[in-house]
C-alpha cells in the first residue's frame, strides 16, 4: 500500500525586528513596496491625483464666487443687520504691556524711577498717525458744524487743541502721577451719533452733564465705580473738551480716517489705592451694557 503524502504544519520563521521592517519594505517573494504592489500603488496614486484636483478646483469655484460678492471697501451687513450691531464700545489707551494682554490695569510708579516710561512711550506711539502723514493731504479738511464735508473727506483731529499737561513733553502726567488716560469710540461703519431730547436726558447721566448737554456732540465721562472709587479718584479735566463733534461721524473707511478721542487728565488722583473706573460715551443710538462692553469700558487705576 502506497504512502500517502502527509504534510506537516511549518510554523512561520521567527524574524527579527529589522528582518520585518526590511520585507515590509519590500518583499522579493510577493513582489510588494510598503505593502502594495506596483499596480495597487499606481491605482491609489491616481485616485488621489483626481481627488484632490476636484478639491482644489472646487475651492476656487467658491473662493471667486466669495470674491466677486465681496466689497472692499464697505461690509456688506452694516449696524442692526450685522454682528457688530449698531452701539459701539469704548476704548481707551494706553493698554497693558502684551505679557498682560487680559488686564485692564494701568499702574505706574511715578517720580525719578522712570518705571512710567511704558505708559508714556505706548501713548506717543498710538498719537504717531495723529501726528504723521495721515494728518496732511488733499483727502483732509478741517470740519465745522455750519460747512459739510464730502463723503470721502475726513476730518482734522488737531493735537494743537489738546491741554499742554496731556503732552508727550510733559511725559501726559505720569512722571508727577497725574496721568491722562486717553478715551476712543470704536468705529463702527456707517454709524453715527444720534443726540438726546434735551427734555428727556437719561436718568443714569451725570447732572453735571445735563446742564451743559449740547446735542452736536458725543461726550465722554469718567467716574469711579464705587463710593471709594468716587472718592479716591480725584478731580477730572476732558481735552480739548468733554465732548467729540459729531461731524467726526459716520466712518465710511475713508482713507486716512483717524478716529477722535478725548483725553481724561486725573489731575490728582490719591497714592496706593487702586481705583475702578468705568468710561461712558453718550448719545441717543449708544447703549450701556457693561456685559457686552457696548457704550462703556473699565480699567483701573494704581499709582504708587
Amino acid at each position: 500500500m502506497a504512502e500517502k503524502n502527509i504534510e506537516y504544519f511549518k510554523s512561520p520563521e521567527e524574524k527579527t525586528k529589522l528582518e520585518a521592517a526590511r520585507e515590509f519594505i519590500w518583499n522579493p517573494r510577493t513582489r510588494q513596496f510598503c505593502g502594495r504592489t506596483g499596480s495597487s500603488w499606481a491605482k491609489i496614486t491616481i485616485f488621489y491625483i483626481i481627488y484632490y484636483a476636484c478639491l482644489v478646483a472646487f475651492w476656487t469655484v467658491m473662493l471667486m464666487v466669495f470674491y466677486v460678492t465681496v466689497d472692499y471697501h464697505q461690509p456688506k451687513w452694516k449696524l442692526d443687520s450685522g454682528r457688530i450691531g449698531n452701539s459701539p464700545g469704548v476704548g481707551f489707551r494706553p493698554l497693558p504691556p502684551e505679557e498682560n494682554v487680559d488686564s485692564t490695569l494701568i499702574w505706574f510708579r511715578h517720580g525719578s524711577s522712570n518705571q512710567w516710561e511704558y505708559w508714556v512711550d505706548s501713548l506717543n506711539e498710538f498719537l504717531g498717525e495723529y501726528q504723521g502723514g495721515q494728518q496732511h493731504g488733499e483727502h483732509l479738511t478741517t470740519c465745522t458744524f455750519e460747512e459739510t464735508r464730502k463723503p470721502d473727506e475726513v476730518c482734522h483731529f488737531n493735537l494743537d487743541k489738546i491741554n499742554n499737561n496731556c503732552s508727550y513733553s510733559r511725559k501726559f502726567g505720569y512722571d508727577v502721577g497725574r496721568p491722562c488716560v486717553l478715551i476712543k469710540i470704536n468705529r463702527i461703519y456707517n454709524w453715527k451719533p444720534e443726540p438726546y431730547d434735551n427734555k428727556s436726558l437719561p436718568d443714569s447721566m451725570p447732572e453735571n452733564l445735563k446742564k451743559k448737554y449740547d446735542p452736536r456732540y458725543v461726550y465722554i465721562t469718567c467716574e469711579g465705580e464705587n463710593p471709594a472709587d468716587k472718592e479716591n479718584i480725584g478731580p477730572i479735566s476732558y481735552y480739548p473738551s468733554q465732548g467729540i463733534p459729531n461731524y467726526y461721524f459716520p466712518f465710511t473707511n475713508q482713507p486716512g480716517y483717524l478716529s477722535p478721542f478725548v483725553f481724561v487728565h486725573f489731575r490728582d488722583p490719591t497714592s496706593g489705592v487702586l481705583m475702578n473706573i468705568e468710561c461712558k460715551a453718550w448719545a441717543a443710538n449708544i447703549k450701556h451694557d457693561r456685559k457686552e462692553r457696548l457704550g462703556s469700558v473699565h480699567f483701573e487705576l494704581l499709582v504708587d
